[in-house]
Order: structure tokens, then sequence, then C-alpha cells
């Protein structure tokens, strides 16, 4: 099996003493493991700070030299502490791994996974700790990270390549659940949830799995264990046949699986555009020159007076001031009016496989928010996702209204956030 453990659970000596005994407790139950490991605590934040300190725009390149070595630390005195437990342990890093990716600094992609010397370190009886977050560029040969949550990503990648049972990722919290136990503290744990709706949730906001995991997960139908490296709990399993298990284990598949919501993204609209063919391929052939995603896309009705229409759209906050500055550097172009920035928003997302099958929803959830007084400023849907836009002021009272109307709550608190500063 392939163990991945967050920087939480490895931010202090008595962390790492911890996980070690856990990787060796694995060990002697008869499981061959690799792990995978992310840098201690806030380290990545901390070098993130370091280097704006020293340059407002680092060079890519050097910034990915610099943020490796946070993992470099913690697979190191990892394996050191598995040693004074008498079993040896090899770090690796990403590129030492295998891990190959694209060029792409600060984002890469992985391409291929080749362990061999993982593989080697197995069968000589070794237990590898493989650096997260990280590879190494095919046509560079540069050292490049994957994005937050990279190491979630590297360790679906190697339990892949490696043909394991299953990849475990632990956390500071005990499992999946219905919303973020820091918000609503009566979240409910789910037992088992299908690829499907876990990539929706981490779409949507959730932090515990990160799209590009899930993602991966599920083309390679790899299991994922989530689990708490601060308990002995059952945790979550995501995988393919969570209504299958669900039947299993004596429960009726649950209409709606859990509440998401994010907090990072920021609208644009676009004023004035003229309805007529192509315009909109313009405006987002603009957007995608910065390579930046777009999320949520509203279109107004055309007024028949002026023939003009308005878009709007949601994107990371963090991408806003690059996507207007290519937008007005295109106004003539286009041929729209104005464009306004909103950054005081929030997303609140529905999701379930059940709502297929079951009318009233919809209903149910704009009623909630409707009774709590939130008004919503766009709506977009999925086959299992309902998603809203609100005020940013008005996500927490939309998250817990939502949860409550649709029965999530557990009667008595079930989730505990063990470490992690939520930076």
């Amino acid at each position: 099996m392939v163990q991945k453990y967050g920087g939480s659970s490895v931010a202090d000596a008595d962390g790492v003493k911890r996980v070690a005994q856990r990787i060796v407790k694995t060990r002697k139950d008869g499981d061959q493991v690799v792990v995978v490991v992310s840098a201690m605590g806030d380290t990545t934040d901390e070098l993130i700070d370091l280097a704006s300190q020293i340059s407002p725009a680092p060079p890519a390149r050097e910034l990915d030299m610099l943020l490796t070595s946070g993992e470099r630390i913690s697979m190191a005195v990892l394996a050191m502490a598995i040693a004074t437990l008498g079993y040896e342990a090899r770090s690796f890093t990403g590129s030492q791994a295998g891990v190959i990716t694209d060029a792409a600094h600060g984002k890469a992609r992985i391409i291929d996974v080749t362990p061999g010397r993982i593989r080697a370190a197995l069968d000589e009886g070794a237990i590898p700790i493989v650096a997260g977050f990280q590879g190494v560029s095919q046509t560079t040969k540069d050292i490049t990270t994957l994005g937050r949550g990279g190491s979630d990503t590297t360790a679906v990648a190697l339990a892949a390549a490696l043909r394991a049972d299953v990849c475990e990722i632990y956390t500071d919290v005990d499992g999946v659940f219905t919303e973020d136990p820091r918000l609503v503290r009566g979240a409910r744990r789910i037992p088992v949830i299908s690829y499907e709706e876990m990539l929706e949730l981490a779409a949507c906001g959730a932090k515990v799995l990160i799209p590009r995991c899930v993602e991966y997960a599920r083309r390679y139908e790899v299991p994922i264990h989530v689990r708490s490296s601060f308990s002995d709990k059952v945790g979550t399993w995501v995988n393919r046949h969570a209504d299958d298990e669900s039947e299993e284990a004596g429960m009726e598949q649950a209409i709606i699986s859990g509440v998401a919501h994010d907090r990072s993204e920021a609208k644009i609209t676009v004023v004035g555009v003229p309805d007529r063919v192509g315009e909109a391929a313009r405006i987002f052939g603009k957007i995608a020159e910065g390579g930046i995603n777009i999320d949520m896309i509203v279109q107004n009705v055309s007024a028949l007076a002026t023939g003009l229409t308005d878009i709007s759209f949601t994107l990371p906050a963090a991408d806003g001031q690059k996507a207007l500055d290519l937008l007005r550097a295109a106004k003539d172009v286009i041929g729209f009016q104005e464009v306004f920035y909103e950054d005081r928003i929030g997303k609140v997302s529905l999701i379930g496989a059940g709502m297929r099958s079951h009318p009233g929803v919809t209903a149910k959830f704009f009623g909630a928010l409707a009774e709590a007084g939130v008004n919503i400023q766009m709506i977009t849907t999925s086959e299992i996702r309902i998603s809203v836009v609100v005020g940013s002021a008005d996500v927490d009272t939309a998250v817990i209204a939502t949860h409550k109307a649709f029965d999530l709550d557990a009667e008595e608190v079930e989730a505990v956030v063990y470490g992690g500063t939520g930076r």
C-alpha cells in the first residue's frame, strides 16, 4: 500500500515519531508500504513568505527549487525515525522516485511515473519514503512542483504505478465529512463516497482532497482511504463502487453526500457584449491565453432594443487582475462596453448522486437559502451538484442552513480537527 502523511501529521518531532510508529506497525502487520510525505507544518508557506521578502517576482525555476526543500526535510527525518525503530527506510526525492512531469513550474502535471528505485528498495526489504509535491521535467530536467495538494497526487500516482491495493491519505481529520468541521461542528463523517461525488466536493472547495488527486485515482481505479494520523478511526473510502458498498453495509445511499464552500473565487461581469456569433469565444479565448481556469458562467438574455448582453463568470481570485488586464486590452477588438470585478463572493454547493432520482432537491435548497435571508447571485448545476454564488458575508449562513435543511447534522459531534493551522 501507499501511505501519504500531510504537513500537520509531521509538524514536529513528536509527530514524525508517531507517524514512524504507524508505518512500522503496518509493516509488522505484513504489508509492504511506500510512504509519501508533505513538508512539516507550515514550512511551504514560510518558504513562500521568505521568497516574497527576497523578490516580488522570484524566478519560477528557483522558487520550485526552494519549495521542494520542505519535503526533503520531512522524508529524511522520517527515515531517521523509522531507523530508530529497527527498520531500514530510504528517502527519495520526487525525481529519484521517478515522478516525471511537464515543465510548468509551480503547477506541473505528472506525465509518467517510473518507480524503478522504489521497487528495488521494496525488494531489498526497505521502506521507501518519497517527497511529495515534486517531480522532474521530462524536457528540461529541472525540478518542478505540482501545486497545492500535490503530495496527494504524488501518492495516488505512485499507487497506480506500483499497482498498490490502496492509497491511504492521512490528514488531520477523521475522514471526509458532510462539511468542513471547522465551520459546521455537527458535520457527519461519510463512510463511503464515489469518485464522482468526491470530485465535485473537492472542486467546490472541500480541502481534504484536491480534484487532481481524485481524477488520477478514478482514471486508474486506485481506492483512496482518507484517515487521521492522530487516531485509529475508520475514516472514509473513496472508490468507484460507493453504492454497492453502502448496500453491503445495510445502508441506503444518501440523497445528498455533503455541502462544500469556496471563498477563493471572484466574479467578472462583461457588460454590453454584442449578441452575435463568436463574441463569447473571443472573451474566453482571451482568458485562456492567460492560462486561467473558469468556473461558473451566466449570460443574460440580450436586450431587444440594443442587441447587447452581459456575461458573468467566476474564476480564482488570484487570477482576477490578470483576467481584467487581458479583457481591457482587448476591449476594442471584442466590442464590449465595460468590465466589472467583484471579489466579495463565495460559492456554496450541494453534492449528491442521489439527487439524480429524487425530485425536490433544488426547491429545498433554494427554500433553505431564502428562509435564511441569503440572496443568490449566480446558479450552475451538474447531474449531481447545484452551486450558487452568494455574498461573502452570507457564506457561513448559507452553509449552515443548507446542512440543516438536508438533515446532514450528526446526532452528536463526530468531527475532531487534530492539527493544522488552516493557513
